[in-house]
């Protein structure tokens, strides 16, 4: 269970790390997307389309009980997270379509996450507090504002913003591996493997589709290994502030432990898939892409 501290603490640090995220944009590339619409499609099916999906076929065929189904729901519905913006840069992704990948997710997140857990959730008949979750990401939205203010008015603070907001994101993994681990090491011994194979296998099997299907469409090596970063690296903090703004404390331990332990074994996944992705240098990779195909 998350307690008031931490609450309040996890608040401070989601909304830095939106602060950060909305820092990374200015409206010239809301105007740049909007030319080169196919990176814009290409992020919003690996988020809502693929990953809700693989969340879904998960509970389904691990027969998860239900708060740990409905936590891998949330995860698995959740937009691209500021991480995979760090780890994009560190595998020779493009970075650009990253930041604009995350944000764009995040926007339409407003409309999509209620939709697509409405439609998963119902098919595994489970109750999700629909309203409470719209309420919390229009609010969370409003730090994205900021930052973008901060970036026009002056770049340097906005760089400051963005580099501040991704490094708190890297360090909420370790606030979630000194804080909730050890409060709640019992109940993480006696989980059930399917549960830890489902928090482990959303990020891998996430990549692994993102980046095939970018392969299939013969996107530049770059942008491929970025949509499939995109894919598979959700913004697991997001989902757990979710969690604890919308459910009461008695439920909450059980529906975020796919969320704490996502956040957990993403950043070994997403090293190792980095490590691989650096190894590439084929004669196509030399080529220099268009940004956003």
């Amino acid at each position: 269970m998350v307690g008031p501290f931490e609450q309040a603490l996890l608040a401070a640090m989601i909304f830095v790390i939106m602060l950060g995220m909305g820092a990374s944009l200015t409206p010239r590339d809301f105007y740049f997307a909007l030319r080169r619409p196919q990176g814009l499609a290409i992020g919003v099916v690996s988020q809502y389309g693929f990953m809700p999906l693989i969340g879904f076929l998960m509970a389904v065929f691990l027969g998860l009980p239900e708060p740990i189904a409905l936590g891998l729901l949330i995860v698995s519905c959740m937009p691209g997270g500021t991480t995979s913006n760090i780890f994009t840069y560190f595998s020779k992704g493009n970075l650009a379509l990253s930041v604009l990948m995350t944000v764009t997710s995040t926007v339409f997140g407003v409309i999509l996450i209620p939709l697509v857990l409405l439609i998963y959730a119902s098919a595994l008949d489970l109750e999700i507090p629909r309203e409470n979750i719209i309420a919390t990401l229009v609010i969370l939205l409003v730090p994205v504002g900021i930052g973008m203010i901060l970036r026009k008015v002056s770049a340097n603070v906005g760089a400051v913003t963005e580099f501040f907001g991704s490094m708190l994101a890297l360090f909420f993994i370790a606030f979630i591996a000194i804080s909730w681990v050890p409060r709640n090491w019992q109940f993480l011994m006696t989980t059930d493997a399917s549960t830890y194979f489902a928090a482990i296998m959303l990020g891998v099997f996430g990549i692994f589709i993102g980046y095939t299907f970018a392969k299939i469409l013969r996107l530049h090596p770059r942008n491929a290994r970025t949509v499939g970063l995109e894919t598979g690296i959700q913004n697991a903090p997001l989902a757990i502030a979710i969690i604890v703004l919308t459910f009461p404390g008695d439920q909450q331990q059980s529906i975020v432990a796919v969320g704490a332990l996502y956040s957990l074994f993403i950043v070994i996944t997403s090293t190792l898939v980095t490590l691989y992705f650096r190894r590439a240098n084929t004669a196509a990779e030399q080529k220099i892409p268009d940004s956003l195909l």
